[in-house]
């Protein structure tokens, strides 16, 4: 069934009255999103796709925000096991769309997304997670701070250190 016209909240009024179907279309809608902040926070892409999967499941059952149920079962994943193994490829690519550049741009562009990945990943579980939250996510601070847990100072905090060592990490690679 497609429900392209029909908004996000009505589908949920549906989804809370049984209709299976309108939950479905709700994860039409945003597996993509899901996945890609999973992939973004885990950096593999199994783990990434349990994870997805685990979040529409959860989301289902509290039918609130899918991708901060993701982001918050990313960030629990990550913070049980400390060690996070960095699978870089063209999936959950943060380049920007161009148009029409010439091979060698392309390869500059895929060689800097791969180094912002990787200097993302890098960062500390939560660091990460205020990061996706608020520059891929668009999240709101108050939004982070309700997400998370956590006070508007310590989001604040967080995304100044956050900018900080991602700033480092990237200015060390360039030399």
């Amino acid at each position: 069934m497609d429900m392209p016209e029909v908004e996000d909240g009505v589908l949920v009024r549906r989804v809370r009255q049984g209709n299976l179907e309108a939950y479905g279309e709700l994860v039409r809608r945003y597996q993509g999103s899901v996945f890609g902040v999973c992939y973004r926070l885990l950096g593999e892409r199994q783990e990434a796709e349990d994870l997805a999967q685990d979040a529409f499941l959860r989301g289902y059952q509290r039918l609130c925000w899918i991708r901060r149920v993701a982001a918050n079962l990313c960030l629990n994943r990550l913070q049980r096991s400390r060690l996070v193994t960095v699978e870089l490829d063209e999936e959950g690519g943060w380049q920007g769309a161009s148009t029409g550049p010439s091979p060698e741009a392309v390869t500059v562009r895929r060689e800097q997304a791969e180094e912002i990945r990787a200097a993302i990943l890098a960062l500390p579980p939560v660091y990460r997670t205020v990061i996706e939250l608020r520059h891929y996510q668009d999240a709101t601070y108050d939004e982070i701070a309700r997400t998370l847990h956590l006070p508007l100072s310590d989001v604040k905090s967080h995304l100044f250190r956050a900018r900080r060592m991602l700033s480092r990490r990237l200015m060390d690679h360039d030399g």
